[in-house]
């Protein structure tokens, strides 16, 4: 791959680590966009949507050579996505309905460059062993999860002692599949 940096269209420090960790040159530019989806859409074109909605935002502010690349994460349960908890009683909560069950982590991706763009999503399933409320109370009130879709992050201690299995990109649960998106960037970089 070339040396040109894409340019990062993401505030979370979980992509930029797997972006590195990949040894993909990139920058971060951030443009506030919306949250938001039409509720027609299924929970992998929400993923997508949101995703395209912030590579547009940052793309319509630099030079048509440049890559974008944005993504978003939601975590779906019984086809119903599941947000990020605004405080204690919702991360509890979401984290009680997950505990026990598999559930579903999709990352929608977009990359730009110019008029050319290309977007996907990326599945893993989840499954969480049965955990005690105490374990729930433990793991939010020392990691404070209040940024994260379904009130965790695999690769912290929930993740170590409470998953049981995952099939799929373990890295889309961090918040972007590397390893697809490295290859949709060689179609992009000349």
């Amino acid at each position: 791959m070339k040396e040109q940096a894409i340019i990062l269209a993401s505030a979370s420090p979980r992509r930029r680590q797997l972006l590195e960790w990949a040894e993909v040159p990139f920058e971060v530019r951030v443009q506030a966009t919306e949250e938001n989806f039409p509720k027609a859409l299924t929970p992998a074109e929400a993923a997508v949507y949101i995703a395209r909605q912030k590579a547009l935002a940052v793309r319509n502010q630099i030079a048509e050579h440049r890559v974008v690349l944005a993504a978003d994460t939601v975590v779906v349960l019984d086809g119903v996505i599941i947000g990020k908890p605004k405080d204690e009683a919702q991360a509890i909560s979401i984290l009680s309905q997950l505990q026990g069950q598999t559930h579903e982590v999709i990352t929608g991706v977009t990359i730009m460059k110019g008029e050319k763009e290309l977007s996907f999503a990326d599945v893993t399933q989840v499954t969480f062993h049965e955990l005690t409320l105490e374990q729930i109370r433990y793991y939010i009130e020392k990691y404070q999860p209040y940024d994260k879709a379904g009130a965790y992050a695999i690769q912290e201690w929930i993740g170590v002692v409470g998953i049981k299995s995952i099939r799929g990109d373990f890295y889309n649960v961090m918040g972007l599949p590397v390893s697809r998106v490295v290859k949709a960037l060689a179609e992009f970089l000349p």
